[in-house]
């Protein structure tokens, strides 16, 4: 494959990983401000397949798509004020998670557990990023945040980072066998 071939499919994987984030990502439990979604899982597999600059490039088109009103977020829903609201600092806080986990496989070769750890990071950087985010935006305090916004996930992320690398090492060693380009 060209050079300008190996682009072309890199954009379309990177395209496919965005539609995959825009259909997982809205399916949630609402539990409190912060629902309990797959957008976790589908940024950790977007960072697994893709590898840094893919993963920050697919999850920057899906928020971009959220922003302009198509309902991709959390619960079928969409629009600036999502970004912008309490809960916007942890849709932002997901290019940190795909920054830091495609880092990490790429780094990493994808190995279990450096790839995992740095998902974990990632996650944990969202977290971060969102939690400074809802207490600016709430005046809240950072116990009552972390108690609605973080403690309740981290279980659920744990599960979604070990479901990611054991699905992307699967469809990264199909596109291997079937000769296409890998990238990172």
């Amino acid at each position: 494959m060209t050079s300008k071939g190996q682009h072309l499919f890199f954009l379309c994987v990177c395209g496919l990983m965005t539609a995959v984030l825009c259909v997982l990502a809205p399916i949630s439990i609402p539990i409190g401000p912060v629902p309990v979604s797959l957008a976790i899982l589908a940024v950790c597999l977007n960072a697994y397949i893709l590898g840094m600059k893919g993963a920050l490039i697919s999850v920057l088109i899906y928020l971009l798509l959220g922003a302009a009103g198509v309902p991709v977020f959390a619960g079928f829903t969409g629009g600036l004020t999502k970004l912008t609201g309490p809960t916007g600092g942890y849709l932002a806080g997901y290019l940190l998670t795909a920054l830091i986990g495609g880092l990490a496989a790429e780094k990493s070769g994808r190995a279990v557990l450096p790839t995992a750890i740095g998902l974990a990071l990632g996650v944990f950087a969202a977290y971060i990023a969102g939690t400074a985010w809802f207490l600016h935006l709430t005046g809240s305090e950072l116990m009552y945040a972390l108690s609605v916004c973080v403690f309740p996930f981290i279980l659920f992320d744990l599960g979604k980072i070990a479901v990611s690398i054991l699905i992307g090492s699967q469809v990264r060693r199909a596109l291997v066998r079937s000769g296409l380009p890998v990238y990172s």
